[in-house]
C-alpha cells in the first residue's frame, strides 16, 4: 500500500508496535526446554490481548499464530512439539492485522550458551538490513536494497538465500511490490516511491543459495543443513530516511 493519509501513519504505526511488543516478549521468553508451540501461545495470548489478529493465520490459514524456525529451518516453520536445545538459533516472525492495517517483522537470535560462529552470522545479517533500510528512499531502484545486503553478506563471507525477499505490505500481509529480492537483479528497473510501505527482511546464509519446502506445505529448509539468519522491519518509503513502523 502507500501513505494516503495521518490516519494511515497512525494505525500503521499501531500495529507495528505491536507486533515489535510481541516479538520482544517472545524472544524474551524461549528457554532451553520450552517447546515451540508453547512459545507461540505466548504470541497468540499477547495479539488476543491487543486485539489483533494473526496475518498468517487470517491470510492463509497458516497453522500456528506465528513462525517459529529453528537451525536449519529457514522460515515459515510450524510451532510444535520440538524443544528448544542450547545453542539453537531460533527465528521468530511475527506479522498481524488490526483495524485493515498489516505489519510484519522477524528476528533470528541464539539460545545461550552462545557460539561464536552463529553470532557472526547474526551480526552480519544485521548490518545487511541496517544498510538496506538506509538505501531506502523515494526516487531510489528497489534492486539497490539487494545490492546493499549482497554486499554486506558477501563481504563477510556468507551467501544470500535468493528465493526468499521482502514484500509489500500494509492493506494486506503480502502486496506489491510482490518480491524484493535479497541481492542485486540488474533487470529489476522498479522504483520506490513516497508513502510506499514494505518490509525489508534479509536471509543470510553460511553456504546455502535456496530453501526448499518441506512435505507439511510451509516449513522451508536449507539443502545441505546450513544456518541462515533473518532479520526484518516495515517501513515506510520517504525522500529521506525511512520510517520504521516496527523499531521500538
Amino acid at each position: 500500500m502507500s501513505i494516503n493519509s495521518t490516519k494511515d501513519m497512525q494505525l500503521l504505526k499501531k500495529i507495528g508496535l505491536i507486533v515489535s511488543q510481541v516479538l520482544k516478549e517472545m524472544r524474551q521468553a524461549a528457554k532451553p526446554g520450552m517447546k515451540t508451540e508453547d512459545l507461540d501461545q505466548i504470541g497468540a495470548r499477547l495479539l488476543e490481548k491487543k486485539g489483533a489478529r494473526s496475518a498468517p493465520k487470517i491470510t492463509y490459514n497458516f497453522p500456528g499464530t506465528t513462525c517459529i524456525s529453528v537451525n536449519e529451518e529457514v522460515a515459515h516453520g510450524i510451532p510444535s512439539s520440538r524443544v528448544l536445545a542450547p545453542g539453537d538459533l531460533v527465528n521468530i516472525d511475527v506479522s498481524a492485522e488490526l483495524d485493515g492495517y498489516f505489519a510484519d517483522t522477524g528476528a533470528s537470535f541464539q539460545i545461550p550458551p552462545y557460539h561464536g560462529p552463529t553470532q557472526r552470522l547474526l551480526r552480519v545479517t544485521r548490518s545487511a538490513l541496517d544498510k538496506a533500510v538506509n538505501t531506502a528512499r523515494a526516487g531510489v531502484r528497489i534492486n539497490r536494497i539487494g545490492r546493499a545486503v549482497q554486499d554486506i553478506a558477501q563481504n563477510g563471507g556468507y551467501t544470500v538465500i535468493r528465493n526468499l525477499g521482502g514484500h509489500g505490505v500494509g492493506s494486506a500481509l503480502h502486496e506489491e511490490p510482490r518480491f524484493i529480492a535479497n541481492y542485486y537483479d540488474r533487470k529489476d528497473d522498479r522504483v520506490l516511491e513516497d508513502g510506499m510501505v514494505i518490509t525489508i527482511e534479509p536471509f543470510v546464509s553460511m553456504r546455502a543459495i535456496h530453501v526448499v519446502e518441506q512435505s507439511d506445505g510451509w516449513t522451508l529448509k536449507t539443502p545441505d543443513r546450513s544456518l541462515v539468519a533473518q532479520f526484518e522491519h516495515t517501513l515506510v518509503i520517504r525522500k529521506g530516511y525511512p520510517v520504521l513502523i516496527t523499531q521500538l
